[in-house]
């Protein structure tokens, strides 16, 4: 005998009390679920209305969820993993992940690591979105980022410290042999200083050399630091990069380090995920670029 026709209520609603169960707050999941603050309240009151029972007290600044929301919200949580873990059963095949990085970060960091990762992880589908633009995690459905900066990087995310910016000059072994190594700063003059974005050179002079910035102001000026390095391969002149950019190239004789010294920068680069999807394939690739930095964390040729 078949059991009778159980009324539900909207599974939007549900989803939007379920994210506003989880962070106390409509603002932080409406921007979870891609929606506005207005329409999660909407829909959490119509659900309150549906079930005759309020779920939250709403506070000045926050929310609280009542005996019946707590209770409830366990219970909803509960049915969506099963959602999630029957839908996973149905479709094994691999899970697409995307990951957001900078073109350098990408050419120079992570696909000269990438067969390490297909050999440790050959089920996932990794999808490198390199862009300078700042990707959005819900717009365009970015898994992982790893961004340049200081956190926080914005609510709900959660950041991850991959490798502290050390900021290093670097030429072709060829250039140090034709021209010399520019001991005073007043030799970088026989030299072309290659420039990225970043424009690290008047503090490097500064502060590393103990010069003034009169002699930074020449050179050639790259909108992305990859082609500021490869022009410095070519023995095209003398440019600044964060050394974890640099590993290869120095390690095979590519590029030399100009001054033991180098510069501390202002932020460093981290590992970012959204907070409600630390999956378990968003765990194994954010694992495995931590891990990979630890193991690939050594001072290289000097």
């Amino acid at each position: 005998m078949t059991s009778p026709k159980r009324r539900l209520p909207s599974l939007n609603a549900l989803r939007a009390f379920e994210a506003a169960a989880r962070h106390l707050n409509f603002r932080l999941a409406a921007e979870e679920l891609g929606v506005t603050q207005g329409a999660v309240a909407q829909q959490v009151r119509g659900l309150e209305l549906d079930l005759g029972l309020k779920l939250f007290d709403r506070l000045p600044r926050s929310l609280a969820l009542t005996g019946s929301g707590r209770a409830y919200c366990a219970d909803i949580a509960r049915a969506f993993e099963i959602l999630a873990e029957a839908t996973g059963r149905l479709r094994p095949e691999p899970r697409r992940m995307t990951i957001s990085v900078t073109p350098t970060f990408a050419s120079k960091w992570l696909i000269p690591r990438l067969p390490d990762f297909m050999a440790r992880h050959p089920s996932l589908d990794l999808h490198i979105l390199a862009t300078e633009r700042l990707s959005n995690f819900q717009a365009d459905g970015v898994d992982i980022a790893v961004r340049y900066g200081k956190p926080p990087f914005g609510p709900g995310l959660h950041a991850e410290l991959l490798f502290e910016q050390e900021i290093i000059a670097v030429c072709s072994p060829l250039l140090l042999e034709t021209l010399g190594v520019p001991r005073r700063v007043e030799a970088l003059e026989r030299f072309i200083l290659l420039h990225d974005t970043h424009n690290f050179w008047p503090e490097f002079i500064e502060r590393v050399l103990g010069g003034t910035s009169s002699f930074s102001t020449k050179g050639v000026r790259f909108s992305q630091t990859s082609h500021a390095i490869e022009a410095a391969i070519a023995g095209q002149g003398i440019t600044l990069a964060t050394r974890f950019f640099l590993t290869q190239d120095l390690q095979e004789g590519r590029l030399v380090r100009v001054y033991a010294e180098s510069l501390r920068g202002n932020s460093d680069f981290y590992v970012v995920t959204p907070r409600h999807r630390r999956s378990g394939p968003v765990e194994q690739v954010m694992n495995w670029l931590l891990e990979t930095q630890s193991r690939f964390d050594d001072r290289g040729p000097g």
